[in-house]
């Protein structure tokens, strides 16, 4: 066997002992995590996530995503606590302290500070006689698994458990919560995530700045308009105000002889494609780039009345969105 064979096994080897431990956590899933659930639902606070080690390091993993997911929640370390961070729990939230032998030292003056003052403690932990389980409103006993390391000394299968536990925890408050992409972007307003969930009313130029003119308008003021505004189009309205049709580069050339006697009505190109403001700008850019143009009317959920915004590609790209 060449080496790199050999490390191939030994990773095959690892995640497959992790996967198992995943289906064992799956399978000894029972009416302790639906408590916890119910636990956290009942919360007025925050919820408080603990543990030391590798523990601290999941937990710190699982505070972020249920903070991100619409749980407020941090981490608290417990030597910290120990030293003035115990204030940073207080009536009205959860603790959710990590602790594979669930005997941790560290961990005593957390459980204790949630027993003194009634703070809902739930325990995460694999031996069901430790003392934070024990201590715990809700345990959960995380079932007996095969460490990946070989040794059965290095916390791997049983901290992959965990995390995912946490995010089991996460998606089961999601979706009670009926969380949605929106909600999501409230909490990821930067970098490719934020990018990708803009919304064409957030991109959009709008009011005054929108290239507009009426139908019966010469065609020198078309372009005055176009010239003005930028975009490289008009929209055109009705008397009404409703958007009836579009001005571009493409409609000049095509009318070029003759142009300044034409009215905007006369050369627009009509029922031009629009978007909503509630469309994902992701979505408004690859109807762009599918439509080889650089620029879309929005108007209205239902397509009728006055254009509300023009979105132009340029902008989308600056923003991320591709």
């Amino acid at each position: 066997m060449t080496q790199t064979d050999a490390f191939l096994a030994t990773a095959r080897r690892v995640i497959g002992i992790e996967a198992r431990g995943l289906t064992a956590l799956a399978d000894a899933l029972d009416g302790s995590f639906s408590a916890a659930i119910d636990t956290i639902l009942a919360a007025r606070g925050r919820i408080i996530v603990s543990g030391m080690g590798k523990s601290g390091h999941v937990g710190r993993k699982i505070a972020a995503t249920l903070a991100s997911t619409g749980t407020p929640a941090q981490f608290v370390h417990p030597a910290e606590a120990s030293h003035g961070d115990l204030g940073m729990i207080t009536e009205g939230d959860v603790a959710l302290v990590l602790s594979n032998s669930g005997e941790t030292p560290e961990l005593s003056d957390i459980i204790a500070h949630t027993r003194r003052f009634g703070i809902p403690l739930i325990g995460v932990a694999s031996r069901a006689g430790s003392t934070l389980l024990v201590q715990a409103d809700v345990a959960i006993l995380l079932p007996r698994a095969e460490e990946a390391c070989g040794t059965g000394i290095v916390p791997t299968t049983s901290t992959t458990m965990t995390l995912a536990l946490g995010d089991a925890m996460a998606v089961a408050l999601m979706e009670h919560r009926h969380f949605t992409p929106d909600h999501f972007r409230t909490f990821h307003p930067g970098g490719k995530l934020g990018a990708k969930l803009l919304k064409v009313a957030d991109l959009m130029h709008d009011g005054g700045a929108m290239p507009l003119v009426s139908e019966a308008a010469p065609m020198s003021d078309v372009l005055v308009e176009m010239s003005q505004k930028g975009f490289g189009v008009a929209g055109v309205v009705d008397p009404q105000g409703r958007l009836t049709g579009i001005v571009t580069d493409g409609d000049l050339r095509r009318h070029m002889q003759g142009l300044l006697s034409h009215t905007a009505a006369e050369v627009m190109t009509r029922a031009p494609r629009t978007v909503t403001p509630i469309a994902v700008a992701e979505k408004a850019v690859a109807l762009m780039k599918d439509r080889k143009i650089t620029c879309l009317f929005v108007v209205a959920e239902d397509g009728l009345g006055a254009p509300l915004g023009i979105l132009n590609i340029h902008d989308c790209l600056r923003a991320g969105v591709v």
